[in-house]
């Protein structure tokens, strides 16, 4: 059996930011996003997907490092079919990589509260709970956490 590796490749062009914005609408619908939205998003951050072979499975999202902490937010997404193979794990390493490239002192993600697994897969690598809010006349609950001490893969 011919094994594919997974391919980490930052968002260029149309075709890429819709893939994209499938990814993220799908794991986030509280926060869906049109077409514009994320052309914006692209503008302001560092946006990549990932793929098996040409099968799209995830994307990720690392917002540059800001203010006097240098906080970079890191977010990795992956479709439902290829979780737990280790994607999640390869985007997150990927985007924390750029962060700490782009000078991030801190670092955080934000998980909707219902996506246990986000919040699983953000503990256990030393994410920690800082914030439960709503948006703005939103309903959703989101958690912001923060890494406070970085876990190596063994």
């Amino acid at each position: 059996m011919n094994a594919l590796r997974l391919r980490i490749a930052p968002v260029d062009g149309e075709a890429m930011l819709e893939q994209w914005r499938h990814v993220h609408n799908t794991i986030v619908p509280p926060a869906a996003m049109s077409p514009d939205e994320a052309r914006a998003r692209a503008g302001r951050h560092r946006l990549e997907n990932a793929y098996l072979g040409d099968v799209l499975v995830g994307c990720s999202t690392l917002r540059p490092p800001a203010g006097e902490e240098a906080v970079a937010t890191v977010i990795a997404r992956v479709l439902p079919p290829y979780r737990r193979r280790g994607h999640g794990t390869a985007l997150y390493e990927n985007a924390l990589a750029g962060a700490r490239l782009l000078g991030a002192r801190a670092v955080e993600t934000c998980v909707p509260a219902v996506n246990e697994d986000g919040l699983r897969f953000a503990a256990a690598r030393g994410f920690v709970e800082t914030e439960r809010y709503t948006l703005d006349g939103e309903d959703d609950l989101w958690v912001d956490l923060r890494l406070t001490a970085p876990r190596r893969a063994g």
